[in-house]
């Protein structure tokens, strides 16, 4: 009970949060519309074989749910230095429930930028069989694993000042590798954007056009880095709780 009470919470702050929601949801959408608007009679784009709009609606629904992720990591942080986790610790709130509140309300941010998306695209003629989109969305969502994993490692290893160019800068430079601004076809950053979580996140689009799913290499990719990226989450978390105690 007491874990769903502070999911509960963290769920009602973070739909608080108006600047979370401008660069999550609302900074999307308006790039979306500002590109994918005027191209919307794009079959092919850059010969991806994905029209314009799907193209761009999964590319920008992938840079707004990894900044939902990762700003479980700034929450992290401002708890950290107002001394909110220090008082926690000496609550019957486990540590499991403490993480994941914070995974499960990044999710449902994530979820909210999904959706919207998803309905900025229907409105400018993005039309999928309701099986293919459920099976895009679902991969998105794998996709997303290793981001949260991310957050709460940046969460507690930088601090307030650092925690946000960290936030912004890394999942724009994710974002970029991963394809989702123009497709990537050969070449190095082919090469260096097959090695990322963010390169399949934006793959999730043939799902929506083909119904194909990801490669088993796309699997072992996003399973490797959550494994890593987990690890290092709690390293970090025991790390700062260490030194706090």
């Amino acid at each position: 009970m007491r874990g769903l009470l502070y999911a509960r919470y963290e769920l009602v702050r973070a739909v608080r949060n108006r600047r979370f929601f401008f660069f999550s949801l609302g900074f999307p959408l308006i790039f979306y519309y500002a590109i994918a608007a005027p191209n919307r009679n794009v079959p092919n784009f850059d010969n991806s074989g994905i029209s314009f709009p799907l193209y761009y609606m999964v590319g920008l629904t992938g840079l707004g749910t990894m900044i939902a992720m990762i700003s479980t990591g700034t929450r992290i942080a401002n708890e950290r230095q107002i001394g909110w986790t220090r008082q926690l610790r000496i609550t019957p709130l486990t540590t499991r429930d403490y993480f994941r509140a914070k995974i499960l309300t990044a999710y449902m941010m994530a979820a909210l930028t999904i959706l919207g998306l998803s309905l900025a695209g229907a409105s400018i003629g993005v039309s999928l069989p309701a099986g293919r989109w459920l099976g895009m969305v679902g991969l998105i969502l794998v996709a997303l694993a290793p981001f949260a994993a991310l957050g709460v490692m940046l969460g507690h290893l930088l601090n307030v000042d650092a925690i946000g160019p960290a936030t912004g800068g890394g999942a724009s430079l994710l974002a970029f590798l991963g394809g989702t601004w123009f497709p990537l076809h050969h070449g190095f950053l082919l090469d260096l954007g097959r090695l990322l979580p963010s390169y399949w996140l934006v793959q999730a689009a043939h799902v929506g056009l083909t119904g194909q799913g990801w490669p088993l290499r796309a699997w072992i990719t996003i399973a490797a880095w959550t494994l890593l990226l987990t690890f290092g989450a709690i390293y970090a978390f025991r790390r700062d709780t260490q030194r706090v105690s």
